[in-house]
């Protein structure tokens, strides 16, 4: 339940604990377990160019805002997160977190539930709220919600899931783009593509400005921030791509495309 402002009260008060840079990946936790095989494998096969790098913050809360248009990108982020010090967390549909040793891997390795539908659609549990915060973690929230349907594979419409976190838990949204991944794992396939050998570039972004907005979640605030976020992740995928991308984003609605995803 939300005050007014879109804000949670169950969540005022709640402070940051100060954390030490880089504090997370030198923590023994189920990260290392991941990394440990696919670090080396990703890297045989790919190369990985991260650009901008001190702009993920190296302690503190925050969500990070990818483009996405291969099922590798979540891999490939992850891996710039990790390597960045920091712990790689995404958001993950609510139900999966019911199903025994499903379940306990997701909490295990920290990630985080959201409703997927109902009148919580797109809410995450308090505990989970207050954790982000109070522990200064950070969590990955694709804004499109899905895949781009986009033919060219520029960053669709967005949804407002990313906004409405940032707005409610008053957290920097730090916008990310990749590009090459496309080459790694082609498009709508889970295929990985060995040759020729994969070059992806990550760029991180300065946060989005969403200080005007307060705290308030109401829809013209969500749909605002959205739109902030979705421009500029779009920035940094035309800074990798050198070109520019289309006046109006794709929008599944308008092509009669059938939209999914968590937001």
């Amino acid at each position: 339940m939300t005050d007014r402002s879109g804000a949670d009260p169950a969540l005022a008060g709640v402070r940051t604990r100060p954390a030490k840079p880089y504090a997370e990946k030198r923590r023994p936790s189920v990260f290392w377990l991941l990394a440990t095989p696919v670090v080396p494998f990703i890297r045989s096969i790919a190369t990985i160019r991260i650009r901008d790098r001190e702009k993920l913050p190296s302690s503190g809360p925050f969500i990070l805002t990818p483009n996405h248009h291969s099922n590798i990108d979540p891999i490939i982020i992850g891996m710039a997160v990790w390597r960045l010090g920091r712990a790689p967390r995404f958001l993950a549909k609510a139900s999966l977190f019911t199903i025994p040793l499903v379940g306990a891997a997701l909490r295990s390795a920290g990630q985080i539930p959201v409703e997927r539908g109902g009148a919580s659609r797109g809410a995450i549990p308090i505990s989970a709220a207050k954790r982000l915060i109070e522990e200064g973690q950070g969590v990955i929230v694709y804004p499109e919600g899905s895949l781009t349907r986009d033919p060219r594979l520029w960053p669709m419409r967005g949804k407002t899931g990313a906004a409405r976190l940032a707005l409610q838990l008053g957290l920097p949204v730090i916008p990310v783009a990749h590009w090459g991944t496309q080459t790694l794992m082609p498009v709508n396939t889970t295929r990985l593509r060995f040759r020729p050998r994969a070059h992806i570039e990550v760029l991180f972004g300065d946060p989005v400005d969403l200080s005007d907005l307060g705290r308030v979640a109401d829809r013209a605030a969500l749909q605002t921030a959205t739109d902030r976020i979705m421009a500029a992740v779009t920035a940094l995928v035309e800074e990798l791509r050198g070109e520019t991308a289309p006046a109006e984003r794709w929008d599944p609605a308008k092509h009669g495309q059938t939209e999914t995803g968590l937001f």
